[in-house]
This record gives structure tokens, C-alpha cells and sequence, in this order.
């Protein structure tokens, strides 16, 4: 998967369920660490709160790592249905804290569970979206009289010349898209004759 749906920004809903107020919050989050200081974030901003329910996909598809906790809601009613609701979004890189200010009147198991899921998707449905693209960061050293041709092969792929270094020959450091890369290292190989090749850094 070199492609997939992430949270452009920061969302907020919020939510009434029989006098409970349910805030949902979700932000792009693109490491467990990233994650973890987002949900503090949003526990400290409303400290005062009943409940703050964290839940969270770091990755995609196969390669990813879920969380959720119940944070002190009956087992199994927030976070877990949260979590659900994230999985069925088809956004990856994805954090959702749900903050309730309890209204006086219990919800039950089942109204829970429903409350804490209609406030994330009423949160997923709301977040702009913007797509991860996976590259490639390259390094490769060349003659001089390669340099316009290699800077047009980077082009051509729709890739970005990040840095170039001027000593015998020439260092170009870029960036492509991964399923741009085998492409350029074919075209790259034939303009050279085979003797520069793309290096991942």
C-alpha cells in the first residue's frame, strides 16, 4: 500500500446524549508517540471531565497498531465500539479521543456503546481528508553531463531534487513516490548505460 487516507487536520464535534455532552476530537497522528501526546493533550484540555476514551490506528491495512481503552466507562462500551468505527473509516494514521461530561442520567451498556460511536462518526464523517503517499528518499553520484537529463528523469516521475552537491562529479539527493522508483532507476540505468543506480537512503 503506498497510498492511503489520512486526516488533513484537527476536527471537533460535539454531541448530546440525554444531558451527557460527548466531545469528540480526532487528529492525524503518524507515530505511537504522536498518538500518546495527542490524547494527553486533549485528557489535560478537559481535565475536568468524566470520561476522556482514546482509540487510535498508527499505519494501514495490515501494518498497523490499534489502541483503545475504556477509560473507565463499563468494559467494552467506548473504546472498543470506537475503535470499530475507526477500523470501518478507511482512515489510517488516525486518533480520536471522546470526552464526556456525564448529564445525570446513565445511559446503559447499549446507549453507550451508541453514544461513543455516533460521536466518532459523526467526527470521521466531519475531518477533511488528505492522502499519505509513501516515498523514497535517494541518493545518486553522477558526471556533470548528466545533470539536466537526471534532473529531467526526477521530473518526469514527479519526483523533488532535495539537494545537489557540487565536488568530481555530482550528489543529488530526491525524493520519489515508491512505485515511481523502479521506473527511474530503468530509465536511469539506460540513459547511463548501467553505471549510476539510485541508492534508498
Amino acid at each position: 500500500m503506498s497510498r492511503y487516507p489520512v486526516p488533513a487536520q484537527q476536527t471537533r464535534i460535539e454531541l448530546t446524549v440525554s444531558n451527557s455532552r460527548f466531545i469528540a476530537t480526532l487528529a492525524p497522528v503518524f507515530s505511537v508517540d504522536e498518538a500518546r501526546a495527542f490524547i494527553a493533550r486533549v485528557k489535560a484540555e478537559f481535565s475536568d471531565a468524566s470520561h476522556n476514551v482514546p482509540a487510535y490506528l498508527v499505519g494501514y491495512g495490515d501494518s498497523v497498531t490499534a489502541h483503545c481503552t475504556d477509560a473507565g466507562e463499563p468494559s467494552g462500551t467506548a473504546g472498543r465500539p470506537m475503535l470499530a468505527v475507526l477500523r470501518g473509516s478507511g482512515l489510517g494514521d488516525v486518533a480520536v479521543v471522546v470526552t464526556r461530561y456525564f448529564g445525570g442520567t446513565k445511559l446503559g451498556t447499549g446507549g453507550l456503546v451508541r453514544a461513543y460511536s455516533e460521536a466518532v462518526r459523526l467526527v470521521v464523517d466531519a475531518v477533511p481528508r488528505a492522502e499519505k503517499v509513501l516515498t523514497h528518499t535517494i541518493m545518486l553520484v553522477f558526471p556533470y553531463t548528466y545533470l539536466e537529463r537526471v534532473r529531467l528523469l526526477v521530473a518526469n516521475q514527479e519526483g523533488m531534487v532535495l539537494d545537489e552537491d557540487f565536488a568530481a562529479d555530482v550528489t543529488m539527493t530526491a525524493r520519489l513516490r515508491v512505485e515511481r522508483l523502479p521506473v527511474f532507476q530503468a530509465s536511469l540505468s539506460e540513459l547511463t548505460n548501467g553505471r549510476v543506480q539510485a541508492e534508498i537512503i
